[in-house]
């Protein structure tokens, strides 16, 4: 399909190690002058499901400084642009709950705010799990929680989980687990 945008220049308005914000002055679908402005995210996020043979997983609860709130998520993090996202997961999973597994099941790839920016994340099953110690970064004070998947996934329904990649990454492995297939 045809792109009804024109831009008509763009200059780099912010940039830090995880982000750069671009101002765009467009002509819109119908033809009028306007602007628009991309943050595009220097990391893929990537986000993991963990379940254990008895269907509990893990939740990290943290509080997100953009929301000023608290947030219950899947372990999730960046994945370098050009880097392994499978490599990422692994490293994001063991950081957060020092879990560890087996077979990983690449379960989606998603847009996490198309409107506004290009970030892309990919969700991952992780099963077959061993336990150690979770290695948090230092801007990371995380609370880690084992539940029966169900229960996580009606916080989804509850509207006690909001971030995206958590509620895509949860309705996508419920469906899974419905269709019999993880």
């Amino acid at each position: 399909m045809k792109n009804p945008w024109k831009t008509l220049n763009s200059k780099l308005a912010y940039d830090n190690p995880w982000i750069s914000v671009q101002h765009h002055e467009v002509l819109n679908p119908s033809g009028n002058p306007g602007i628009y402005g991309v943050v595009h995210f220097k990391n893929i996020a990537v986000g993991v499901v963990p379940l254990d043979e008895d269907l509990n997983t893990w939740l990290v609860g943290q509080y997100r400084y953009t929301l000023n709130s608290y947030s219950w998520e899947i372990p999730e993090g960046g994945c370098p642009l050009g880097t392994s996202p499978l490599d990422s997961a692994k490293r994001e999973l063991l950081e957060e709950t020092g879990i560890k597994a087996e077979r990983w099941t690449k379960i989606l790839d998603t847009h996490t705010s198309n409107s506004v920016t290009n970030e892309s994340g990919m969700v991952f099953v992780a099963q077959g799990l061993t336990f150690g110690e979770a290695e948090p970064e230092e801007t990371e004070d995380l609370k880690l929680r084992k539940l029966p998947f169900e229960e996580a996934f009606q916080m989804v329904i509850d509207g006690e989980i909001t971030d995206a990649l958590a509620v895509v990454g949860l309705y996508k492995t419920k469906y899974l687990l419905d269709q019999g297939e993880l």
